[in-house]
């Protein structure tokens, strides 16, 4: 039983790895336009596939199902609402990231605002990826590894902590391997070829977990067993006590997704290296769709966990992978525990990816060697990158304990996401804003949110406001924090956002009426769930 799960698991392993190599071998990798921006190359298929993957890693597949399996369809808003944060990317930030060229998002904060502004969002990408980001993809994938593989038998390792960090370690390897030697066009082939097994074992999970749900009497029996037997916890609008009470949809929740989808280096460096905006835009929109069908394979197998299993004392994050290990056939479950690793790697390799980007060019070539060659400026990202995959190894098993591992990544993203995007937003939206007020809004907002958060009296405030509303609070209070000073010391010269001819900015024609249709089918999605 077990071997055949080994052999299909390293099949599907080596096969996206061969073809990735077979596709991307030829890339010239010895310039940084090649290496972080896929030579600005990429394709609408490859930027939605791309996108879809760095995005559904384990803390994804195992941290929402976990949630959902505690709280039920609510949390679906970190699938739905993020739909709206696309529409906005494709239509207002894409065209405007891609008329300044940029890399990284950093470097669009040193044009509008300076180098001061530019080195301070560096070091807050970098500390938050190595501490927050990186260990939690790797210790989710761990966790999610061992549920489906049942990896103290496939081992014969009892200890849990002595086979954690040997998980988080093996993984963590390969992903560096990809990303620091491969560059980021290699990240995105890999992630399609993964993102297709993905949606195709993702959706199988949940065809297999509706039928045993309906005692093997097909899927719509599978539904109305769940809807007969917890109608409570299929409602799209979360109560005060659950995770996402339903008014933080408009205040946090939409916040930290805005950030996530449109000024999160790691998600939109693929769209920096669109060929044209119009094949930007197109990738986008069809990751708002895909991201539609993301409660199916997000939220409803954590639900059918619960259907299931809620009486066998399993914890939520453990939901995901004991209900794969349960449901698919040995065979099978190693063909998707191999998907579920090339998640693991693409959210990891691309953040990593990310990482090198920041600190070559923001910090190697920004601060330590201005002189430095395309080929020297490749070799510190490397380097770095090395640097920074052995850190967060050596963080991730740390987290164990977590009661939801997802709550607590959105919690965590928070205390940078909040103040980075009103940064953004305000150089964005403004032409005299100096660069004073965006080092207010950039650390002024992570002293605020980390204060609330942890530091005594001032995290009282949680006991009488949602966290979601506190950020959304504190976002407010940065903006109109940076706009008064605009408005008492101004730049003394309006900023003037130039085009440099990076790439073609027609705007495709479908991108206004494919945004409309994905708002509308947002709301209805919430309608016929609101109970």
């Amino acid at each position: 039983m077990h071997a055949w799960t080994l052999i299909s698991f390293l099949f599907f392993t080596g096969l996206v790895a061969l073809v990735t190599w077979r596709i991307t071998h030829r890339d010239d990798l010895s310039n940084t336009s090649g290496y972080f921006l896929a030579g600005r190359s990429l394709s609408f298929p490859l930027i939605a596939g791309s996108l879809l993957m760095t995005n559904l890693s384990t803390e994804q597949m195992v941290g929402l199902n976990g949630s959902a399996f505690a709280d039920g369809l609510s949390v679906m808003a970190w699938e739905v609402v993020a739909v709206v944060a696309l529409v906005l990317l494709a239509l207002f930030f894409l065209p405007r990231f891609l008329r300044s060229g940029i890399a990284t998002v950093p470097q669009l904060l040193q044009e509008r605002f300076g180098p001061t502004t530019q080195l301070i969002c560096n070091v807050i990408f970098l500390v938050a990826y190595a501490v927050i980001l990186l260990p939690i993809i790797l210790y989710s994938g761990a966790v999610g590894l061992q549920g489906m593989l049942d990896l103290p038998v496939l081992t014969g390792i009892d200890s849990s902590t002595t086979l954690l960090w040997l998980t988080v370690w093996g993984v963590g390897i390969i992903g560096a391997v990809y990303a620091l030697f491969g560059g980021l066009r290699t990240v995105a082939v890999s992630d399609t070829i993964n993102a297709i097994g993905l949606l195709v074992g993702g959706f199988l999970i949940v065809y297999l977990g509706l039928n045993a749900a309906g005692d093997g009497n097909g899927v719509a029996a599978g539904w109305h067993a769940i809807q007969q037997s917890q109608p409570e916890r299929l409602n799209s609008l979360g109560r005060p006590d659950q995770q996402v009470p339903w008014p933080t949809l408009f205040t946090g929740v939409f916040l930290i997704n805005l950030f996530y989808w449109a000024t999160n280096q790691q998600i939109i460096q693929r769209t920096f290296a669109a060929k044209s905006l119009s094949e930007g835009q197109k990738g986008v929109l069809l990751t708002g769709f895909l991201k539609l069908l993301g409660p199916l394979y997000l939220v409803l197998p954590g639900i059918i966990a619960y259907q299931l299993y809620a009486d066998e004392g399993i914890a939520a994050d453990q939901a995901y992978g004991y209900l794969v290990f349960h449901l698919l056939p040995p065979w099978l479950t190693g063909f998707f525990a191999a998907v579920m690793v090339g998640a693991i790697l693409s959210s990891f390799n691309s953040a990593l990816n990310s990482t090198t980007t920041l600190f070559s060019l923001g910090i190697y070539k920004g601060v330590f060697k201005k002189e430095a060659t395309e080929q020297q400026v490749v070799n510190s990202g490397k380097v770095f990158g090395w640097i920074m995959a052995v850190a967060s190894m050596a963080i991730a098993p740390m987290l164990a304990g977590q009661d939801s591992l997802f709550d607590y990544l959105q919690t965590m993203n928070a205390i940078y996401f909040i103040p980075i995007l009103a940064v953004v937003i305000v150089g964005l939206l403004t032409k005299r804003v100096p660069e004073s007020a965006a080092i207010f809004g950039l650390i002024g907002g992570i002293v605020l949110i980390a204060a609330g958060y942890f530091v005594p009296p001032f995290n009282g405030i949680l006991e009488i406001t949602n966290q979601y509303h506190f950020v959304a609070g504190v976002f407010v209070i940065l903006v109109l924090g940076m706009l008064l000073i605009g408005k008492i010391a101004p730049r003394r010269e309006a900023w003037v956002h130039e085009d440099v001819k990076a790439v073609d900015l027609t705007p495709w024609k479908g991108a206004v009426p494919v945004g409309i249709v994905l708002l509308i089918l947002v709301f209805l999605i919430y309608f016929s769930f609101a109970g």
